[in-house]
């Protein structure tokens, strides 16, 4: 009998081992050696390479606000800590200066370091995958030859002791990241460009399709699964479905979503949060045709299985009461008090200004979390020259978590809006989120933080 927990010591600790040695080993199968023979100082590649960087949207999450481009410092909520994102600069001591461009495309697509360990997965590379090595070739002659370097020291993760073992990712990647290529889902070349920039280099998956259990991806494309796309909740911020239901994108025109993609904004809303910095940092940048195919290849997806297609047709009976005066709740008082000024008695806002709040389906979402962030912290539309200047929404954190829940409540079931009411504990959750989550490169510049000692809370 005493040999029986000896024996099983070391049967764990050899099953450990090896796991270990196999998981060393398993990131070289991923790694490729690329035979392509191009002139990474030609002006047409690197401008090639600065474009296609802007379609996969590296500088958002490789730069601070206020921080150099691409110098890595973005911090990335995870259940179990935040994780940095690094420099990517040519520079040769912090950034990727000395990577040969396999070393390049091995980490971009395959999610395997220089030094042979495995990326979190919060590098979008299941996404890349599908990237040809000849767009990897141009981005990495401009990173090398248009990039400013920059020495900065890249930031350790926040993940707890064995959760930030690089070794165990070997096992994640082949699970839920294996080699795929690209396959369009119909013969229309406009659709398939649209596809292709969905689920490559603009990964929208990454916010828009929730995780499983692992933290992967239930889908990464709508051949695999209707829940592609079909909405999650990250780093505090619902990222809508992208698919035709009511909530979803059913009340979206193709042209609506191409200006939305141009310029962060339409006649109703606007982008705020992460949306805010893929408009400013990516699509803004891209052509009209790529906006355009991306834009009508999401208004293909089918609704997601139980979604509502269509709302209840309701009617406005909100204005007339403001209009006369009528506050027959305590969110309409704080409605009064706080918002009108902006979004008006109708909700109707100011058309590309103030974003409405009737009829924005950001407002209505089957979950709430980006209502309570925006009205708690505040947020700021992207900076495009495309558009008037870029407007910034304040933040009420000095109202008590019931007048958050009263006001957000009033708001997503008046004039024709119908949504599920929020409780005082979802106003507390989100205010805790708040504040533990990082402020590095967060949506406000410090100018509109407002400070404790006029009234509000620095989350």
């Amino acid at each position: 009998m005493k040999k029986w927990p000896k024996r099983v010591l070391f049967a764990g600790v050899s099953g450990l081992a090896a796991a270990f040695i196999l998981g060393q080993a398993l990131p070289h199968l991923r790694t490729i050696n690329s035979d392509l023979n191009v002139d990474f100082n030609d002006p047409a590649l690197i401008k090639r390479g600065e474009y296609i960087a802007r379609t996969a949207d590296c500088v958002a999450c490789h730069s601070t606000l206020g921080g150099d481009e691409y110098a890595g410092g973005l911090p990335m909520l995870t259940p179990m800590g935040a994780v940095y994102s690094t420099n990517i600069t040519p520079d040769q001591e912090t950034g990727i200066g000395h990577y040969s461009l396999d070393d390049f495309i091995n980490a971009t697509k395959h999610g395997v370091r220089k030094d042979g360990s495995a990326l979190y997965p919060a590098m979008p590379y299941p996404s890349y995958q599908i990237m040809p090595d000849e767009d990897m070739a141009a981005m990495y002659a401009y990173f090398m030859n248009a990039v400013k370097p920059v020495r900065l020291e890249n930031t350790p993760s926040e993940l707890p002791p064995v959760l930030n073992w690089r070794w165990p990712l070997a096992y994640w990647q082949a699970i839920f990241a294996p080699a795929r290529e690209f396959k369009p889902d119909s013969n229309d070349a406009v659709l398939n460009r649209g596809q292709y920039l969905v689920e490559g280099p603009g990964h929208c998956g990454s916010c828009h399709t929730e995780r499983g259990i692992g933290f992967q991806e239930v889908s990464l494309t709508n051949a695999g699964s209707d829940r592609f796309l079909a909405g999650a909740v990250i780093d505090g911020w619902r990222a809508k479905s992208l698919r035709g239901e009511a909530r979803g994108l059913a009340t979206w025109s193709t042209d609506e979503l191409t200006d939305f993609f141009k310029t962060g904004r339409t006649d109703t809303t606007a982008a705020f949060g992460a949306m805010a910095e893929v408009v400013e940092h990516s699509t803004q940048y891209w052509t009209d045709a790529d906006l355009h195919a991306m834009s009508a290849y999401l208004k293909t997806l089918s609704p997601a299985p139980g979604k509502e297609v269509t709302l209840v047709k309701k009617e406005d009976t909100t204005t007339q009461k403001l209009l006369d005066g009528v506050y027959d709740s305590r969110g309409a008082l704080l409605y009064v008090e706080y918002c009108t000024v902006c979004h008006r008695a109708d909700g109707k806002g100011v058309p590309r200004i103030f974003p409405a709040l009737d009829g924005n389906t950001a407002v209505y979402s089957d979950k709430a979390d980006s209502v309570l962030q925006i009205t708690l912290s505040g947020g700021r539309m992207p900076d495009t020259p495309h558009d008037r200047m870029a407007f910034t929404m304040p933040e009420f954190s000095m109202l008590s978590d019931a007048d958050i829940a009263e006001v957000v409540n009033y708001i997503r079931n008046s004039w024709t809006n119908q949504a599920s009411e929020i409780s005082i504990d979802d106003v507390v959750q989100m205010r805790h989120f708040l504040s533990i989550k990082p402020r590095v490169g967060t949506d406000l510049p410090p100018e509109f933080i407002t400070p404790p000692s006029q009234g509000g809370r620095n989350e």
